[in-house]
C-alpha cells in the first residue's frame, strides 16, 4: 500500500499527521511509516497518469487523429464531408444521450474503473472492424459503437475520477490530466499521416484499434482505482485518520433535481455547447480546409500538431491558475480569445496566418474542456457530479457532432468555410458571455432552487 505524503500544503493550508493518534506502543514502526511515507510519491498521481493515458486516447486519438482518416474516406468510399462527420453525430444523437446518463449513474454508483474498462473496448474494436467497411451505413454503425466507448471511458468518468483524488490540487491535477487530451492531439494527426501513407487506411486503421487496447486495458486493470478509499488513503494525500484541514473550495453538495432548477447549470451547459462545438468544428474541418487553401495533407496535419501542442501549455496554465483564482473567470477569457481567434482562418492562404492561429487557437484552448468539471463542482459539490457531468458532457457533445455537421453543410452549399467560420466565431464569444454570468458562490445556487420551490 502506497501512504500518503507526511505533509501537504496547498493554498495556504497543512494538513499533518498528528503523532499523539499513533499507538505508543508502535512507535518505532509509526516512526517508519512517516518516514517512509514523506519519500512516496501520493497514489493519485497515478491516477492522474491513467486519466492522462485515457483522455490520450479517447479524445487525443479519436478525435484529433482520426479526422486525418477523412480524406481517405472520401477519395476511397466516395462520402461527402457531411457523410464523414455525420458518423460520430448519429452516435451522440442514437447512443451518446441515453448511454451518457448510464454512465453518470453508474460512476456515482460503482466508481469510475469499472465504467472505463468497458468503455476502451468498445473505442478499440470499432476502429479494427473499419478498416474492413465498404459502405456508408457499416461507418455510421461502427461510429456509434465508438461514441459508446467514449462515453464510458472519456472526459465524464476521468472527471469524476480526478475530483474524488483531489480537492486542493484539483485544477491541478486536472490539468496535467488533460494534457494527455493535447499530447494525443500532437502524436496522432501525423501518426496516422504515416501509418496511411506507408500502410494504407486500412491497416492503419486496425493497428491504431489493436494499439489502443494492448495499450488502455492493462491500466484499468492494474493502476485505475475509484476513490483514495480503496486503498486506505484521502484526497490529496491527507492522512486519514487525522481531521482533515477545511476545504477552501468545497461546498455543500447539490442534488441532481436541484441543479437543474438553477439558472447556473444552464448557462454553464449552453456555455459549454457553444465553444465546444466551435472547436470541434474548426478541428474536424481544419485538414480539410488547409487542402482546399493549397496546403499538402502533410503540411495540414503539421499545423494540425502545432496547434494541440501548443495547446499543452495552455492547458498547464489553466490548471494552475484555477487553483489561485476563480475558476469560471479564467474560463471565460479563454473561451472568448477562441472565439476571436477564429476570424484569422480568412488569412489562412498565406502561411505566416495559418501558423499564428495554429499558435493562438491552440493555446486558447488550453481550456476547452477540463474547466468545465471543475465550474461545475464548485457550483454544485461532488456528490452528483458523475450525473451533472454526465448531462452536461451529453448537451455539448451534441453540439460538438452538430457543428462539424453544420460546417459540412455550409461548405458543400456554398463552396466555401466562410460563412461556418462567421458562425462558430459568433458562438464562441457568446459561449464566454454565458459562463462569464455564472456565480459559483454557494448561495447563488440555493437562492436558484429556494425561487423555484415558491
Amino acid at each position: 500500500m502506497i501512504e500518503s505524503m507526511h505533509d501537504s500544503t496547498e493554498d495556504g493550508l497543512t494538513v499533518r499527521r498528528d503523532p499523539e493518534r499513533v499507538p505508543a506502543a508502535n512507535g518505532s514502526k509509526a516512526k517508519e511509516s512517516r518516514t517512509s511515507a514523506t519519500t512516496r510519491v501520493f497514489y493519485g498521481w497515478w491516477i492522474v497518469a491513467a486519466a492522462f493515458l485515457n483522455l490520450f486516447v479517447s479524445v487525443g486519438v479519436i478525435y484529433y487523429g482520426f479526422p486525418v482518416f477523412y480524406p481517405s474516406f472520401v477519395s476511397a468510399l466516395g462520402f461527402s464531408r457531411a457523410q464523414v462527420a455525420q458518423g460520430f453525430l448519429l452516435g451522440f444523437l442514437g447512443i451518446g444521450v441515453p448511454f451518457g446518463i448510464l454512465a453518470g449513474v453508474l460512476i456515482d454508483k460503482i466508481g469510475a474503473r469499472p465504467v472505463i474498462l468497458s468503455g476502451v473496448g468498445f473505442i478499440g474494436a470499432p476502429l479494427v472492424l473499419m478498416s474492413f467497411m465498404t459502405r456508408l451505413w457499416q461507418y455510421e454503425v461502427l461510429c456509434m459503437v465508438e461514441v459508446l466507448g467514449y462515453t464510458f471511458a472519456g472526459p465524464i468518468a476521468n472527471q469524476v475520477l480526478i475530483a474524488q483524488w483531489f480537492h486542493f490540487r484539483r485544477g491541478r491535477a486536472m490539468g496535467y490530466a488533460y494534457l494527455g487530451l493535447g499530447f494525443g492531439g500532437v502524436v496522432s494527426p501525423p501518426l496516422v499521416n504515416y501509418l496511411i501513407h506507408a500502410f494504407g487506411w486500412r491497416h492503419a486503421l486496425g493497428a491504431t484499434g489493436i494499439a489502443i487496447l494492448a495499450l488502455l486495458l492493462p491500466v484499468e486493470l492494474w493502476i485505475t482505482r475509484s476513490t483514495p478509499a480503496e486503498m486506505g488513503l484521502a484526497p490529496d494525500g491527507a492522512d486519514p485518520i487525522c481531521e482533515q484541514a477545511p476545504r477552501s473550495r468545497s461546498r455543500e453538495s447539490i442534488g441532481v433535481v436541484a441543479a437543474l432548477r438553477t439558472v447556473d447549470f444552464w448557462l454553464i451547459l449552453l456555455g459549454s455547447s457553444l465553444v465546444i462545438g466551435a472547436v470541434n468544428a474548426v478541428i474536424q474541418h481544419f485538414i480539410l480546409f488547409l487542402k482546399d487553401q493549397g496546403y499538402s495533407t502533410t503540411t495540414a496535419a503539421s499545423l494540425l500538431s502545432t496547434l494541440l501542442a501548443v495547446s499543452l501549455i495552455g492547458r498547464v496554465l489553466v490548471g494552475y491558475l484555477s487553483d489561485r483564482f476563480q475558476r469560471k473567470n479564467i474560463m471565460t477569457l479563454f473561451y472568448f480569445l477562441l472565439g476571436v481567434t477564429i476570424p484569422l482562418l480568412f488569412l489562412a492562404r498565406q502561411p505566416i496566418a495559418a501558423w499564428a492561429f495554429a499558435g493562438a487557437f491552440g493555446f486558447s484552448m488550453g481550456a476547452d474542456y477540463m474547466l468545465i468539471p471543475l465550474v461545475t463542482a464548485d457550483c454544485f459539490g461532488i456528490g452528483s457530479l458523475g450525473k451533472l457531468l454526465a448531462i452536461i458532457i451529453m448537451g455539448y457533445s451534441l453540439g460538438q457532432w452538430i457543428a462539424p455537421w453544420a460546417a459540412g453543410k455550409l461548405f458543400d452549399t456554398y463552396g466555401s468555410y466562410g460563412p461556418a467560420w462567421k458562425m462558430f466565431a459568433t458562438a464562441a464569444v457568446l459561449g464566454s458571455i454565458a459562463i462569464y454570468r455564472v456565480s459559483t458562490k454557494p448561495e447563488s445556487a440555493m437562492a436558484d432552487v429556494a425561487r423555484m420551490r415558491k
